[in-house]
């Protein structure tokens, strides 16, 4: 089965590792096939376990090999296609689409958390079969107000997020 395992906060505040590092980190861990797709911690790799198994053990490895508390979700290609294809924001010129993939219950967290908030002109947000999106222009992802709350402790242990154009490239690189 072919999985792909969503790691947060890699290359932010400190948190820096080489990509190239975190693959044989994974390797060494019993999976496969290992290869990544930009430098935000989106790593490739098949394996005959299950998600849950899997995120138990690559958390668990991630964290001894590079000293800090990771987090991680795992899921497969056919969950990630399933994702971006229920994606219902389209894409628009100058605007980034995000999807959030998070722990139980973090989608109605999220959507309460932004419904609470004054928005930006056009920017959306909508959970779809559990999944987060959120749609907001470009240059505003950081400034606006639901960017700030994404912040917040309590909502950052919970849950990462990447943009779409992410999604696309992992599926085309699981197609090769």
């Amino acid at each position: 089965m072919k999985y792909c395992a969503f790691l947060r906060g890699v290359n932010v505040k400190g948190t820096n590792m080489k990509m190239a590092d975190v693959c044989k980190v994974f390797s060494e861990a019993g999976v496969q096939n290992v290869s990544s797709v930009l430098a935000s911690g989106n790593i490739l790799f098949q394996s005959d376990k299950d998600s849950v198994e899997l995120k138990k053990i690559l958390e668990k490895a991630m964290s001894e090999h590079f000293n800090y508390e990771a987090f991680l979700f795992v899921k497969n290609e056919k969950e990630i296609n399933e994702i971006l294809q229920n994606n219902p924001f389209p894409p628009i010129e100058n605007f980034h689409n995000y999807i959030f993939l998070g722990l139980e219950k973090v989608d109605e967290t999220l959507l309460e958390e932004f419904e609470k908030l004054s928005k930006a002109e056009d920017e959306k947000a909508k959970i779809v079969n559990n999944i987060f999106y959120w749609q907001v222009p470009k240059g505003q992802t950081l400034d606006s107000n639901f960017g700030k709350v994404l912040g917040k402790k309590s909502l950052k242990d919970k849950m990462t997020s990447r943009n779409a154009n992410t999604f696309e490239k992992i599926i085309n690189k699981f197609g090769k």
